[in-house]
This record gives structure tokens, C-alpha cells and sequence, in this order.
């Protein structure tokens, strides 16, 4: 069963609260997202770390109930 954007974003919002997150549904089959995910806690990160991260959110979701995230992740900018 595929994994819905509300159930994909409940995830990300509970392990980012302060997270911007956009998701984009690749192919209208809740099984191929795209997420833009902008948070303090990627902050002195590198990228592989903070994927990480976010399939740690996913709570072993990857691979099963989602197929497929494209994903793009960054602490917010400091001005």
C-alpha cells in the first residue's frame, strides 16, 4: 500500500518541527516523492548525513510503502 504526502509529511514533521517541507508527487501513484526539507537540525551536516536523517524519520517506510524520494535537504540560510 503506498505511503500518502499527508502520512509522508506527518513523518518528516515530527522528527523536523521547525522543518520547511515541500513534497511533490512524481507520479500520482503516492509512491514517487520529491521533498525539499529545510531544517536547523541538518545544520554542519553534509548531504549523506542528512539523508540519513530523513530515512531514520521514515522509520524503515523506505523501500516498502515508499519507492522512491528524491530529496533535497539544507539547514536554513543564517543572515
Amino acid at each position: 500500500m503506498p505511503m500518502s504526502e499527508d502520512e509522508l509529511r506527518s513523518h518528516l514533521r515530527e522528527a523536523f518541527p521547525d522543518a520547511e517541507i515541500a513534497i511533490q508527487d512524481l507520479a500520482g501513484d503516492g509512491d514517487h516523492y520529491r521533498a525539499r526539507i529545510v531544517s536547523t537540525a541538518f545544520k554542519g551536516l553534509n548531504r549523506v548525513k542528512q539523508h540519513q536523517l530523513v530515512y531514520a524519520a521514515l522509520k524503515g517506510k523506505m523501500g516498502g510503502e515508499l519507492h522512491a524520494l528524491a530529496l533535497d535537504t539544507a539547514a536554513p540560510q543564517e543572515g
